[in-house]
């Protein structure tokens, strides 16, 4: 997966690509919720939970704690 900014939507449909993309977006976000270590982590880079767009940094912390979509 290349690091890159991606959409909140879009970064959801690689995690869970059998679900509707309004669907996969709730499942990647209860996924991050629930992950403390990377609550934190993306807090520490500028996410409050309620951008459109994960940049790059956001999205390697994302595959470093949930692995590769």
């Amino acid at each position: 997966m290349k690091r890159r900014s991606y959409g909140r939507m879009e970064l959801a449909m690689e995690y869970c690509p059998g679900l509707h993309p309004t669907s996969a977006w709730r499942c990647l976000r209860q996924w991050i919720a629930k992950n403390r270590d990377l609550c934190r982590q993306l807090a520490a880079l500028g996410y409050d939970g309620h951008q459109r767009v994960f940049t790059p940094a956001q999205v390697q912390a994302i595959v470093n704690i949930l692995g590769e979509p």
